[in-house]
């Protein structure tokens, strides 16, 4: 459907849901605006990086109360973003797109329609919901010419900016390949040309020999801090055979995901006694060059490096780039292991 102001919203409902539910006759009665943008895409000519610079995104919505929350559905006479009375879950156009309309594209994905039930805690049938609207939205972006890259993330927590609390994440449509996925390619390529094999799955295959480093397992996928990590809390997470993305993924690695996935936010939430914030984002390959060298994997980080202390990103980190971590992995890995839920 489209909201008041022409954005598009999708739903995304369970079997027994949309048995129960008509959604064709569901419209927006607010009053809005057409959306408009003040973004421009920048060319740093010296890091040979693009900068996306939206400054419209100031005014967007910063940390309302839970009764003033535009992501929960729409009852009592209160109009929110999803109108409806509930749902399971939905995507929408973000109202503050980083990209202008046609220059790429952003999606909000709100998980459930209850505020106060962090991702940890959903059902492994919600999970494996998630993770079928992360394939059918990064399917549908990679039709839209002006997208070269699409990345599903969510942010979790004050600590790491986000600015409402509802549990959800967003999908980016990058109208460029990003610097990250860049770096990544040019040393897989320089990896292959070298030894003739793939740096992703040698990097596996080493992680699972050390073992020290392995936080969980599955039949499809392997859950791992990585040797070189960066952050005090990192976990990667990779599918036991490699594929370019996420629409790439078989049905029995899709089926096996949302066990793993929330067993380890469940250690990351247990770690230090409190929900933990971090930043998860799936590393996709672009959507038109060198897919064959691309590995999909997840990779969920935090900035918190003690119960009571944040790792800032300083002079080195924020400066130069080059990241100090307070934390050795092998360390990280077995207080993972430890805050395992049983």
């Amino acid at each position: 459907m489209h909201l008041a102001d022409g954005r598009e919203l999708f739903f995304f409902d369970h079997d027994d849901t949309a048995a129960a539910t008509n959604r064709s006759d569901v419209t927006d009665t607010r009053d809005l605006e057409p959306p408009s943008t003040a973004s421009e895409i920048r060319h740093d000519v010296v890091l040979d990086e693009w900068v996306t610079i939206a400054s419209h995104r100031q005014a967007r919505t910063h940390l309302p109360p839970a009764d003033e929350c535009p992501l929960c559905p729409s009852r009592d006479g209160r109009l929110t973003e999803v109108p409806t009375e509930d749902y399971d879950v939905v995507v929408f156009e973000n109202r503050f797109p980083s990209f202008a309309k046609k220059v790429g594209r952003c999606e909000v994905v709100c998980f459930t329609s209850a505020h106060d039930v962090p991702v940890s805690k959903l059902s492994p049938e919600r999970m494996r919901l998630v993770l079928d609207v992360w394939i059918d939205r990064s399917s549908a972006m990679a039709e839209l010419p002006s997208v070269k890259q699409v990345y599903c993330f969510e942010n979790r927590g004050e600590e790491i900016g986000v600015t409402l609390s509802h549990p959800h994440g967003q999908i980016y449509g990058y109208p460029f390949v990003t610097p990250r996925t860049e770096a990544m390619l040019k040393s897989a390529r320089t990896y292959r040309q070298r030894t003739g094999r793939d740096v992703f799955a040698d990097r596996l295959e080493q992680e699972l020999l050390d073992g020290s480093r392995i936080v969980a397992t599955s039949e499809h996928w392997v859950a791992f801090v990585p040797f070189a990590a960066r952050w005090p809390v990192e976990v990667h997470l990779y599918p036991r055979h490699a594929v370019p993305d996420l629409p790439s993924l078989g049905e029995p690695a899709r089926d096996d995901f949302p066990g793993i996935y929330l067993q380890l936010l469940g250690a990351l939430d247990s770690l230090y006694g409190a929900p933990l914030p971090y930043i998860s984002g799936w590393h996709q390959a672009p959507l038109r060059v060198d897919r064959d060298l691309a590995y999909l994997h997840l990779e969920v980080f935090s900035i918190k490096r003690a119960a009571e202390k944040v790792k800032f990103l300083a002079g080195s980190e924020s400066g130069m780039g080059a990241f100090v971590n307070d934390i050795t992995p092998e360390r990280a890995a077995a207080m993972l292991r430890d805050a395992m839920p049983r």
